[in-house]
């Protein structure tokens, strides 16, 4: 029987889960839920469009919920209502309030006998799951994680929230001579802006106050504040031809030692160059709805993240398969 996924939110995030569902041949997409008219909005695969007020009335018919809306505003509040009424799947990504975020959901879900994974993407997420397994490996050694350069959908959408702002685009930059000393074995003390800057290109409203949104931008808490930010003021028309895509990647590396006296280095690394941002996230988001189901059926409810799914869980292969192809 096929896991039955609702699309909550239908931005750039929830096109990719509709397009990682025909992937999955154990999946299928009931519809998207939207805060705009129904009828205004066409999706990409012709699956059917209902208004968000009318989720509830969905509760029997979706398995797991996919949560696609920002972070700055629309997650903290939708994942804990969502998990009311169903298992689901979120990228919440501002790593700084993930134990709340968690905290709020594991109350919402915990009473409702759900199961949801929160912050599930690939930072937080699968570069996640790097720092860990390489961290208790080696625990005599330093942790780096490099983003970039590619464009930050959390970031961007938190410069688009800004009043005065038609569209943005966040870039996030590593700083070569810091990524390099690290791929090299060294283990240098970086502050934030020594490891990244961030490069912002945004299109103001006519008339907006450019130097409040770039004040606004540049000690936004959690996004700019620590970084060496630009903002650079552009037109529509070349937002449009020069920043259309959605590109990111990154790397993650631990340095650690070994031997009697730390004599040994080892450099251990999990990078990732994406073409599309959003439609990998999504990718992740549609592997953890397995997850979400399979967790909720052994009784764990609650809110959980890539650290507390089996990796097994997440995969279409039986035990006998990923012991003979993968193992």
């Amino acid at each position: 029987m096929s896991i039955r996924i609702g699309i909550y939110g239908y931005g750039n995030l929830g096109k990719g889960v509709e397009l990682a569902i025909k992937q999955n041949q154990d999946m299928v997409a009931v519809g998207v839920f939207t805060r705009r008219p129904p009828e205004s909005v066409k999706t990409l695969t012709g699956i059917p469009v209902y208004s968000a007020s009318d989720v509830e009335n969905m509760r029997d018919k979706i398995d797991v919920m996919i949560i696609c809306g920002g972070s700055a505003t629309d997650l903290p509040t939708q994942t804990p209502a969502l998990a009311k009424l169903f298992n689901v799947v979120d990228s919440f990504d501002t790593h700084a309030k993930i134990p709340q975020h968690a905290a709020n959901v594991q109350a919402a879900a915990e009473g409702a006998k759900t199961t949801a994974i929160i912050s599930a993407g690939w930072d937080p997420g699968m570069f996640s799951l790097a720092r860990l397994y390489s961290s208790a490996i080696l625990p005599n050694g330093k942790d780096y994680t490099f983003w970039g350069k590619g464009v930050s959908q959390g970031h961007s959408d938190a410069v688009r929230r800004i009043d005065g702002v038609l569209d943005a685009r966040q870039y996030t930059v590593p700083i070569d001579g810091a990524i390099n000393a690290v791929r090299a074995g060294q283990t240098p003390d970086l502050s934030t802006a020594e490891k990244h800057e961030r490069v912002c290109f945004v299109v103001a409203k006519e008339g907006a106050d450019k130097a409040r949104i770039e004040e606004e931008i540049k000690t936004m808490p959690n996004y700019f504040a620590d970084y060496k930010t630009t903002v650079h003021f552009i037109s529509a028309e070349e937002m449009e031809k020069e920043h259309s895509g959605l590109p990111h990647g990154g790397e993650v590396l631990r340095i650690g030692k070994t031997g009697a006296n730390g004599e040994h280095t080892h450099v251990v690394g999990y990078s990732l160059k994406l073409d599309s941002n959003p439609e990998f996230t999504a990718s992740v988001l549609v592997a953890c709805a397995r997850a979400a189901i399979r967790l909720n059926e052994g009784g764990m409810y609650g809110a959980k993240t890539l650290f507390d799914v089996p990796p097994a869980y997440l995969s279409t292969q039986s035990r006998e398969e990923l012991l003979g192809k993968l193992l």
